[in-house]
């Protein structure tokens, strides 16, 4: 009988961009919206400034995100580089390396040994890049995929709150536009959770907190500056 175990380690990077992204999409526009509504804007030009907010920023994440994830792209391809360098010069010191971190592992050293010589006989450099680096197809960095994730999810986030000035009425738009975005915050913390096999409480919970937070600090800031919530 076939056995299959379903992990999700495969999906940590999109994942994590999709998170943020969608995360700060929801909150960011929101808080945006609130301030410009607070200011006393009609719903054309709170429609008009969230919709600025939403486009500024889905490319802002997808340039910080591509930037960013382009960097450790590079320090891993630098490292392979001098990998294989000393793989050429010096195979024997490489190997016993290998030996080294495998008899760390829990094989008997002449079973490590023979591990280590299929290996590097099958793929030298990437048995290095995934034991001696940490470096594997499925954690590698992938700048594209990491930007999109991050644009799309965080104009998908973005477009909730900019729904709800659509639907809600001008007197119960302050209250009414930090609920839905609490709820919308609470229920990306329960798919982030689905998709990713973790604890939904504790992913609700603390998306939830903290958006609550940041829109209670923005709205605190347009106190603090006399513009009545």
């Amino acid at each position: 009988m076939r056995h299959s175990e379903r992990h999700r380690t495969h999906r940590t990077g999109w994942l994590r961009a999709a998170v943020l992204g969608a995360n700060d999409g929801i909150v960011s526009t929101a808080s945006l919206v609130l301030g410009v509504a607070a200011a006393g804007a009609n719903t054309g030009a709170t429609l008009v400034a969230g919709v600025a907010g939403l486009v500024a920023g889905a490319m802002s994440m997808a340039a910080g995100e591509y930037v960013s994830v382009s960097s450790q792209a590079d320090t891993e391809r630098a490292d392979l580089a001098r990998e294989s360098k000393e793989l050429a010069a010096n195979p024997d010191q490489e190997h016993e390396e290998l030996v080294s971190i495998y008899v760390k592992r829990g094989l008997d050293r002449s079973l490590a040994s023979s591990v280590a010589t299929q290996l590097m006989t099958h793929d030298a450099l990437g048995a290095h890049g995934r034991d001696e680096l940490g470096i594997s197809d499925t954690l590698a960095a992938k700048p594209v995929q990491a930007a999109f994730a991050s644009a799309g999810t965080f104009a998908t986030g973005a477009a909730l709150p900019l729904l709800m000035v659509l639907i809600l009425p001008r007197a119960t738009l302050m209250w009414g536009l930090g609920g839905s975005s609490l709820f919308f915050l609470a229920l990306l913390g329960l798919v982030a959770a689905r998709a990713g096999g973790a604890p939904a409480l504790a992913s609700v919970w603390r998306v939830s907190f903290w958006g609550a937070l940041a829109m209670g600090l923005t709205a605190a800031v347009g106190a603090l500056f006399g513009v009545s919530a």
